[in-house]
């Protein structure tokens, strides 16, 4: 059964907040429309295959730098699902439990993998690489929605142990991401994930921005949505 948070988000496509973003970027184009996602479970492996299909080439385009942290541009393929954010090791917290796979070459948020293999662990960025993030409802943001944010003093915050070090539901977790063609794949072992191969799940391609400077603004919101695999955000798809 989906949580009421899944239903937020057909909530926020219907009132608007994701389709007409005040703000437009220069990254809408075929590599980010969405003909198809899928999830398939390899039980004889205790993996998961988590795919997105575009009608360009999948990840071939990638942000332009901004030279800084702040106003750093983010782009996505991401999977929101109906999972509760306790199954990849967050502490039980209101949301929408996302895989994001992400290119942003201005910072490097994975300190544990060296995606590109030249033994420097915090050059990576614009390789796509993949988080687990927590989704809230956000109207400051023509997306809608940003990464769920706490305070530092919060201890009561339970993050996964490869987490990047941000006050953000936002966990690193090294997963490997192959991008071929129309397709952008990302491979989850069973036990990364609570060995739940039972969930539902939708597909998002997006413009996400990081902020250090605004107070009024979260940290890393999104600014617009491409496309939508179902077209509402309901999390029709379930696991093959």
């Amino acid at each position: 059964m989906k949580s009421k948070n899944v239903f937020m988000l057909g909530l926020l496509l219907s009132g608007g907040l994701l389709t007409s973003c005040a703000q437009k970027s220069q990254y809408n184009n075929d590599d980010f429309q969405i003909k198809s996602v899928q999830v398939t479970n390899k039980a004889d492996l205790g993996i998961m295959v988590w795919e997105i299909a575009v009608n360009g080439e999948a990840g071939s385009t990638v942000p332009v730098p901004a030279g800084q942290l702040d106003g750093a541009p983010v782009l996505g393929y991401v999977f929101p699902t109906s999972l509760p954010p306790t199954d990849v090791g967050f502490s039980a917290t209101e949301g929408i439990l996302a895989l994001a796979l992400t290119s942003h070459p201005d910072f490097d948020d994975t300190p544990l993998w060296d995606e590109n293999n030249d033994s420097v662990f915090d050059n990576d960025g614009v390789e796509w690489h993949p988080h687990w993030v927590v989704l809230a409802q956000d109207n400051r943001v023509a997306g809608g929605l940003s990464v769920k944010q706490f305070k530092k003093a919060d201890k009561t915050v339970v993050l996964p142990p490869t987490n990047p070090g941000m006050p953000m539901y936002m966990d690193s977790p090294g997963y490997p991401v192959t991008t071929q063609s129309n397709s952008i794949k990302v491979v989850v072992p069973h036990y990364r994930m609570n060995n739940k191969t039972d969930f539902s799940y939708d597909g998002v391609a997006a413009f996400m921005k990081v902020n250090t400077s605004v107070e009024d603004l979260p940290m890393l919101g999104v600014y617009e949505v491409f496309s939508v695999a179902s077209g509402d955000l309901s999390l029709p798809y379930t696991v093959k």
